[in-house]
């Protein structure tokens, strides 16, 4: 028996099976460097439409995490997909290198209270240092971008276009000096920003404290009341808190002024308590009463009422913050630790200089406080319930677990806390324009949200949100470089002038150009009267003005303004997006971007958050080491970032099979168009075999469903599309039709040109449609094919179908779409009773089949159009048609009783009987005309 193997068109191809990603990637990445690939980009990009996503910078801290590689990944899917759809797409990465975690790191390597050059220039090289480890990560997971020259929040240009950013919103009225309270951590030793504050669950104790009647208000309670004279007892004003530690501040106290407040007598006075709450009050304290009076809060306001423990006055005022959820409905006021506290005794006349402030920055009582003196104000709490209990005023003493501040890098629970600070005021209105929060708002509504819900979450951040502080207490951070005089606290009146100066000193030397320098070098004799301020920015005020430090500062000519996009994590709606979008309306009344994209965080296979106690971290670095970043790239596109993102080994292991599929099919393409030149060996459409018409039908859906969903950010539908595609309708329907075709008919008939033609513009398309997920796999295939990027070319220019048709259907996708969906149908049926034959041993394989199809209407028109070619779609050796008058298609499956040919493994009545054949036994009239002869004659499959 002669060995025809030689005779097949057997496919070959260097793309292997296997990616061997971990190993292969790294070279691969060498390569781009090599080639400058980031920079042949840009030329070739030069001139088209300008897409610019701005890098919300990392901060220069530590090794990335998961996070931050989808982080990374999904910017790099989207800078890719827009490249190929012919825009200029740069992407330059960034970075947050000032703020109080760095110096946290240099306090614990170098100690405490260092000279504050030494620390900064510590910082400096530290953050540094923490950049490279986290470029080179980034640059690992295949992203593209300038990553020989990023952006650095400490680069000296950027730093002192960051202060010229605070001079426009000085200049356009944005910027007061006041003292407000503001969040406080103890540990940082600083105000800290919104987004730097969390909530976690507190135990706390829970006290109600009497404050008893100023002995002049007697006749006045009583009015109130409507009682002729007070029953000859002590009339107390009752509160309940949460934070004992605040009773030494208390200035007030706040009722709403619609609630009705009743007077109780008790055995241990006479209590004012809101109706509602009378009961669960009494109950808590052991006591009956009986109501003697009744009065809506508005008729208390003004009474003076007595602090219990020092002796001053405790005058209420109406707050409409007052409620009725727990308490006495009777709220004590400590305006320097509570912002309603504090609002609501501003807009009853107190002033500044009038509000106590006995708590210090590092959280302790000031030591001139009476009882609790330098204590530490948790530690203090028991001691001032003592000393309540001490003096009669102790109602009732209890904890409670409720959600509490806390700050996000200690974890340890903060204070609010007044402090002179500045801050840039959401509803003052410079110029008689629009407040901030206003241009905010509005803002918000001109910008795109992907997912639409943090369109809602912004805008509830931006309505409620207070004044901004952004001034800091550090040394590693941008300068707020004003000249205070000193006796009245007004910066100097040339303080524009004097901004500036200071900015062109830090473009030549950095930050350290501020703190060195000596006020007369730019006051003169002034200087006596002024004092320099070392207060820094919030570091939110750092990357909140890279559009203005960078895009239209340092990498102006690489970007553009507005950003068409800002992409980060959900944290960032109270973050990034937060501070961009304020000084964005600030200076220049619109936001900084286009469009906002948020996505989830990453968790574990349980749902739970990722931390490295619980032993569930799942390291990016350890991913590209072991499985290779591709896996990760595809596992962040093809998980629907709008909620979180799961992942676990389990999880990445159905990744790997997916990609395992994807690269078989690519695989099998490449390998049976290897010896197929486009330029010489094409068909038009007009000649290719219907099916593969068809396929490229599918090819133009996939297309323009894949485009579609990039232009969403839709990207796990993309993966879904494409991973449908290459198993459905390639893998489980044209490719397993194609292959006979392929291997058996001549090299060079139309036959296996038509199919080569259609597999080459499939490989086109699919490989660039995959690019922006698929980088390495999709540059892989591009070398192969003798390009030098898939990057340096557009999407893929798929030709129409051709006009003339051999089917009587037409040509249209439609009635293609329809004509081969009704044909998948039956092809599903025959190939389900072939396997029913199959598996009880009746046959061997499909090709040993034979069926007959009794068929009615135009199932029977639709089979019977094809001809002989409706074997070679049911995977069979021979089909008979019988037309029936009705009735449902009946498939019945037989074992063939010829022969098989060698060849082609066909079991056909011709084996050995062509006369193509004569010397070839082995062969069916098919092999042996397709090898001797003109070839078979396919019009269909």
């Amino acid at each position: 028996m002669a060995d025809y193997r030689k005779t097949l068109n057997m496919p070959d191809t260097p793309f292997p099976m296997r990616g061997d990603l971990a190993k292969r990637e790294p070279g691969w990445i060498a390569q781009w460097q090599q080639k400058q690939l980031y920079q042949r980009i840009r030329e070739a990009s030069k001139g088209r439409p300008r897409f610019v996503l701005h890098d919300g910078p990392p901060y220069a801290n530590g090794d990335i995490h998961i996070g931050h590689a989808v982080n990374k990944v999904l910017k790099d899917i989207i800078v890719r997909w827009k490249t190929l759809a012919g825009f200029d797409a740069p992407y330059i990465p960034g970075w947050d290198c000032h703020g109080l975690p760095i110096e946290h790191q240099i306090e614990k390597t170098h100690g405490k209270h260092l000279p504050a050059d030494q620390a900064r220039a510590h910082c400096r090289t530290y953050a540094q240092e923490q950049i490279e480890r986290q470029k080179k990560d980034f640059i690992r997971l295949g992203v593209l971008g300038d990553w020989d020259r990023p952006y650095k929040t400490m680069e000296y240009r950027t730093e002192a276009d960051e202060i010229r950013a605070l001079s426009e919103m000085y200049r356009r009225g944005y910027l007061f000096k006041g003292l407000k309270p503001v969040n406080w951590c103890f540990d940082c030793g600083s105000a800290l920003a919104e987004a730097e504050v969390e909530y976690a669950d507190k135990k706390s104790p829970a006290i109600d404290v009497a404050f008893p009647l100023d002995a002049t208000e007697r006749g006045r309670l009583a009015g109130a009341f409507g009682l002729d004279v007070l029953p000859e007892k002590t009339a107390y004003a009752v509160i309940w808190t949460t934070t004992p530690w605040t009773i030494p501040g208390n200035q007030a106290l706040n009722v709403h002024p619609e609630f009705v407040y009743e007077l109780v007598d008790t055995s241990k006075g006479l209590l004012i308590l809101a109706a509602e709450l009378r009961a669960s009050a009494l109950e808590r304290y052991g006591l009956e009463g009986k109501v003697v009076g009744a009065a809506r809060g508005i008729a208390l306001d003004r009474m003076v009422f007595r602090h219990p423990i020092y002796d001053r006055a405790s005058t209420v005022f109406l707050g409409e913050y007052v409620t009725l959820d727990t308490g006495t409905g009777v709220v004590h006021s400590a305006p320097a630790y509570g912002v309603e506290d504090f609002d609501s005794c501003r807009r009853a006349g107190m002033k500044n200089d009038e509000i106590l402030t006995p708590v210090q920055g590092n959280g302790r009582f000031a030591e001139s406080l009476p009882y609790f003196g330098g204590l530490n104000v948790w530690k203090a709490n028991p001691e001032i319930i003592a000393k309540l209990a001490e003096v009669g005023s102790l109602m009732a003493s209890g904890e409670i677990v409720h959600s509490y501040m806390h700050c996000w890098r200690h974890k340890t629970p903060i204070i609010y806390r007044a402090t002179t600070q500045w801050f840039v005021g959401m509803d003052r209105q410079p110029n008689e324009g629009k407040t901030l929060r206003t241009a905010a708002l509005a803002a918000i509504e001109a910008t795109e949200f992907f997912p639409g819900w943090g369109k809602a979450r912004l805008h509830a951040m931006i309505a409620n949100r207070p004044d901004w502080c952004v001034s800091r207490q550090r040394n590693w951070g941008v300068p707020i470089p004003f000249f205070l005089h000193k006796e009245t606290g007004e910066p100097h009146p040339r303080t524009l002038e004097l901004i500036e100066d200071v900015a062109k000193r830090v473009d030549a030397g950095g930050i350290e150009a501020w703190f060195a320098l000596d006020a007369k070098e730019l006051l003169g004799d002034d200087a006596a009267k002024y004092d320099k301020m070392s207060d820094t920015l919030d570091v939110w005020f750092d990357s909140g003005t890279t559009h203005w430090s960078v895009m239209r500062g340092s990498h102006e000519a690489d970007c553009g303004y507005p950003a068409d996009l800002y992409l980060e994590g959900s944290d960032q709606h109270r973050g990034w997006f937060h501070s961009s979008l304020l000084t964005g309306c600030a200076i220049d009344g619109r936001a900084p971007y286009k469009a906002l994209l948020t996505h989830g965080f990453v968790v574990d296979g349980k749902g739970m958050k990722m931390s490295k106690s619980k032993g569930n971290v799942v390291a990016p670095q350890q991913v590209s080491d072991t499985l290779g970043a591709e896996i990760l790239r595809l596992w962040a596109a093809a998980t629907d970032y709008s909620g979180e993102l799961t992942i676990s080994k389990e999880i990445l292991d159905r990744v790997v099979e997916v990609y395992r599929r994807l690269r078989n099919t690519l695989k099998f393409l490449l390998a049976n168009t290897a010896d197929f030149d486009p330029v010489t060996q094409m068909l038009p459409v007009g000649e290719w075999l219907e099916v593969d018409r068809y396929a490229l039908a599918l090819t133009h859906e996939l297309q323009a469903n894949c485009l579609a969903a990039y232009e969403r950010y839709e990207f796990h539908k993309v993966v879904q599309a494409l991973q449908n595609f290459c198993a459905e309708d390639m893998g489980a329907f044209y490719l397993d039709i194609l292959k006979d075709r392929l291997y058996t008919t001549a090299a060079d008939s139309r036959a296996r040109r038509s199919a080569q033609s259609a597999l080459w513009h499939i490989v086109q398309s699919l490989t660039r449609l995959m690019a922006p997920i698929l980088s390495f796999t999709a540059e892989e295939i591009t070398q192969l094919q003798g390009g030098e990027s898939v990057m340096l070319t557009t999407w893929h220019t798929l030709p129409e179908l051709a006009e003339k048709s051999a089917s009587p259907k037409g040509t249209s996708f439609g009635a293609l779409a329809a004509r081969w969906q009704a044909l998948r149908a039956v092809r599903a049926e025959a190939m389900k009773a072939i396997e029913e034959v199959r598996s009880s041993g009746g046959v061997g394989s499909s090709l040993q089949a034979e069926l007959e199809i009794r068929a009615a209407g135009e199932t029977y028109d639709l089979l019977a159009s094809l001809g002989e070619d409706l074997k070679f779609v049911l995977i069979c050796s021979k089909v008979t048609l019988q037309k029936v008058g009705a009735g449902d298609t009946v498939i019945t499956v037989a074992p063939s009783a010829h022969a098989k040919c060698v060849r082609c493994w066909h079991w056909r009545e011709d084996v050995g009987r062509h006369d193509h054949a004569a010397g070839h036994p082995e062969l069916c009239g098919r092999c042996a005309i397709n090898m001797y002869g003109t070839g078979e004659a396919r019009e269909f499959a």
